[in-house]
């Protein structure tokens, strides 16, 4: 029946929302691409020189020079592209599947479904967790900023890799 007991419904409506975000964005940075090869191609199509002469060489120049300036100000007008690049970069790479009582990421903030987005300098890539147990050895004592995932928004903690009654030095087990 309806609910089924296997499937988090919360975690759905979620993760589709943020799929039907992620294709919004992808449609609009493809759109900005498409303007911005057409004001490329523009440019050269115009400052290619027709006729041989001192004249024909600086109006190809004038008009390479416009064609630039053109690009640059759509350019700067679409300042959302650093955003764009923010939201690709803030995609998880691991989910926070349990998380042992007292231990430092409990006390740090911590909580279960967390989704880490950076951990120190670690981001998503190969040996993942080999890099993260580095990073956790490396930074011990001292507090590492994490960037994670909660319901849909990036939130920043500060995790503090130390020993503990517990296994590891955090204290929590994630899933890639």
């Amino acid at each position: 029946g309806f609910p089924r007991a296997d499937i988090d419904i919360p975690v759905v409506r979620a993760q589709r929302h943020r799929l039907a975000e992620l294709k919004n964005d992808h449609q609009e940075i493809t759109e900005k691409i498409n303007v911005n090869i057409q004001v490329l191609h523009s440019a050269k199509l115009t400052s290619t020189p027709k006729d041989s002469g001192v004249e024909t060489n600086q109006n190809a120049s004038v008009a390479a020079a416009g064609a630039s300036a053109s690009l640059q100000n759509l350019v700067l007008r679409d300042s959302s592209s650093a955003n764009d690049v923010d939201m690709i970069s803030s995609m998880p790479f691991a989910m926070v599947d349990e998380i042992a009582d007292a231990s430092p990421a409990a006390e740090d903030g911590l909580q279960l479904g967390d989704q880490i987005v950076k951990f120190g300098n670690v981001k998503a890539g190969d040996s993942l967790l080999q890099r993260l147990a580095s990073e956790a050895q490396a930074n011990q004592g001292h507090p590492v900023p994490v960037i994670i995932m909660r319901q849909g928004a990036l939130l920043n903690l500060s995790l503090t890799p130390r020993t503990w009654q517990g296994r590891g030095l955090l204290g929590y087990v994630i899933y890639t």
